[in-house]
């Protein structure tokens, strides 16, 4: 049964794999092990080729590779004492959002962030990761709650939008995100935003107001998805690699545009290929982030995060 794991530019790569590991079964009756070693730098070589010169397109293909990290892991592994907390105290709990109280080393913080399942099962549970609108209230009950206790926030986005069925816009999917924007802009305590996979338009946003933006390398983040926007444009998705290209929803686009403050490096093949590695890059990161933010006073984080994102974007006012 062939690897759907592996991507389509990483297939020889996993050709290349497939004959080491056939040639080590061997290797108990023949002596190839320099064969072996020869094939190992060979793969080593042409991974870091690859990797060295991505497209956008390969790039958003990486972040949804279905063993990278999520939400959950990166709780698991940077967290301690991890006290998940439900319900939108209006409608329901929404699996697709995930928070809660948690210690960042020694200081304790709220983290609410997007959450996508592993298996067809999970992902029908969590909503492939696409929140309705009790998901978006139950992070503004967090974000007051964090700011009633003067504790910071951290929100990791991976979503590839806001679930767009018919019963949330009935329950207001439009009106609990912009509650959510409003809200975040003059949220007493800090805010550090990371962009670990997907994000995309309003259902990313909808938790990404914040003081600092940090984005995994190879993570995406525009108001719309290549293939969405490639139906749009050309009334196709054949377009989406263009369309990725257009859009210029890369970590070092977005850095450029001044909407990215810092990218995080991930692994040479992305975060599922050593997520200790990017757990202990996320980790200090974040204890840097915070503990920076923290020495500035409440109405100048307020101000400087408000002034962050109206110089966002190019605009002109009239009489």
């Amino acid at each position: 049964m062939p690897n759907t794991s592996v991507l389509e530019f990483e297939k020889p790569i996993a050709e290349l794999e497939k004959k080491i590991e056939e040639m080590r079964a061997l290797s108990d009756t023949l002596d190839i092990q320099p064969q072996i070693d020869e094939l190992e730098q060979q793969v080593e070589a042409l991974r870091q080729d690859i990797y060295r010169d991505l497209t956008r397109w390969q790039r958003v293909q990486i972040a949804r590779h279905p063993d990278r990290p999520y939400t959950l892991d990166y709780i698991q592994h940077c967290f301690e004492d991890f006290v998940e907390l439900h319900g939108d105290r209006t409608f329901r709990d929404d699996p697709a959002i995930v928070g809660g109280v948690a210690k960042l080393g020694t200081r304790h913080v709220m983290v609410i962030g997007h959450q996508k399942g592993r298996d067809t099962k999970t992902n029908v549970h969590r909503n492939f990761g696409m929140p309705n609108p009790e998901g978006y209230r139950k992070a503004f009950r967090l974000f007051q709650m964090a700011e009633k206790f003067k504790i910071p926030v951290v929100c990791f986005l991976d979503t590839p939008g806001a679930f767009p069925g018919l019963e949330a816009e009935e329950r207001g999917q439009a009106e609990a995100i912009a509650k959510n924007l409003l809200l975040m802009s003059q949220l007493k305590t800090p805010i550090v935003i990371v962009i670990i996979g997907e994000g995309a338009s309003g259902g990313a946003l909808g938790i990404g107001i914040g003081d600092r933006i940090l984005m995994l390398e190879n993570a995406w983040y525009s108001v719309i998805a290549p293939e969405s926007c490639s139906s749009i444009l050309w009334r196709s998705w054949d377009y989406k690699e263009q369309a990725a290209e257009a859009l210029r929803l890369g970590a070092k686009d977005l850095v450029q545009v001044g909407i990215v403050d810092r990218i995080l490096p991930e692994p040479t093949g992305g975060a599922h290929r050593e997520p200790e590695a990017i757990f202990d890059t996320m980790l200090a990161a974040l204890q840097e982030e915070i503990s920076n933010l923290e020495k500035i006073d409440t109405p100048e984080l307020i101000r400087l995060r408000r002034e962050k994102f109206y110089a966002m974007g190019v605009w002109t006012e009239t009489a």
